[in-house]
């Protein structure tokens, strides 16, 4: 396997965490990440000859068609990733026994009812610190991907926390250390603490572009659209290794989520045929520029 490589993971967040996320009272029974989301996943993958990895929340697979969605991206190569047991985003707070049971009973439920032990983890809402990534290597996981070492990212999460403060609502989500700030913007062994570099777990970091280290994300390239997010992909060309991260809802639209939803959330408000132009704009420029595309556990295996 030579370089340059891309990876891109997909997050498999259900709707119930962004209202959590957004602080809306009302809940949302609909599994439109697994019942829509997916199989539009998967047909982008096919079309653009893309190995995936997905991040799953193990208890998801309570549900029966959840577990035969990906059983079905199993049998096409794609990889399965720990997205914790109940995506708690304030898993860095909790003991470390809970953190432990976030980790570990999520790889025995994948093993169990996928036959699959993820190599990788992610941590709800990028959040982590020396503790809890401490905890994953502990469960045996090759690779972390959660570092995510970007200032217009964190500035606009804290003012959208303290914006809806103000307002008299609370979000699901909590701000990481401003010293993630700090960490490498391209993989990296972690050291103590986790934002410098050392010998321990091998962080794959979410990928920022540019001096200002721009998101690239597939929210941001969902609301550039084809020809923005083809100038942001420009600018990393030349890096040995570019991770795109991108969400079950970059794959919906407004007409597939609760409106309150759509309201909060301006990505959702962008169909997605143009969310589809911009992500296939983006692959077709990196493979033009001869950047070969893997699933993350294979990046990791080169990186090491």
């Amino acid at each position: 396997m030579s370089f340059p490589l891309v990876a891109v993971s997909v997050d498999l967040d259900g709707l119930s965490r962004y209202f959590a996320l957004h602080g809306l009272t009302e809940h949302s029974p609909s599994h439109a990440v697994y019942d829509i989301a997916l199989p539009r996943i998967r047909k982008f993958a096919s079309e653009c000859g893309l190995p995936l990895t997905l991040f799953a929340i193990a208890a998801d697979l309570a549900r029966a068609e959840t577990v035969t969605g990906l059983r079905g991206m199993l049998a096409l190569g794609h990889e399965i990733g720990n997205h914790s047991l109940d995506h708690l985003y304030d898993l860095t707070l909790r003991q470390r026994t809970e953190q432990l049971h976030q980790v570990d009973t999520a790889n025995e439920q994948f093993r169990a009812l996928l036959s699959v032990r993820p190599a990788g983890f992610r941590a709800p809402g990028y959040t982590v610190t020396d503790e809890l990534l401490a905890v994953v290597r502990e469960c045996g996981m090759a690779y972390d991907s959660s570092v995510f070492p970007c200032p217009p990212y964190y500035a606009a999460k804290a003012a959208a926390l303290i914006g809806m403060t103000l307002r008299g609502k609370r979000s699901g989500s909590i701000m990481d250390s401003p010293r993630v700030l700090r960490a490498p913007t391209s993989p990296y062994r972690i050291g103590q603490p986790y934002w410098s570099r050392g010998t321990g777990l091998l962080e794959l970091p979410i990928q920022v572009a540019g001096l200002l280290r721009v998101p690239f994300i597939g929210t941001t390239l969902s609301l550039l659209g084809a020809t923005g997010a083809r100038l942001l992909a420009r600018s990393l060309i030349g890096q040995r290794f570019i991770n795109l991260e991108l969400h079950g809802v970059d794959f919906l639209e407004a007409q597939d989520v609760p409106a309150g939803l759509a309201r909060v959330q301006p990505d959702l408000r962008v169909p997605w045929a143009r969310k589809f132009d911009a992500f296939v704009a983006v692959l077709k420029l990196l493979r033009a520029n001869g950047y070969g595309f893997v699933r993350l556990d294979e990046a990791a295996r080169a990186l090491s």
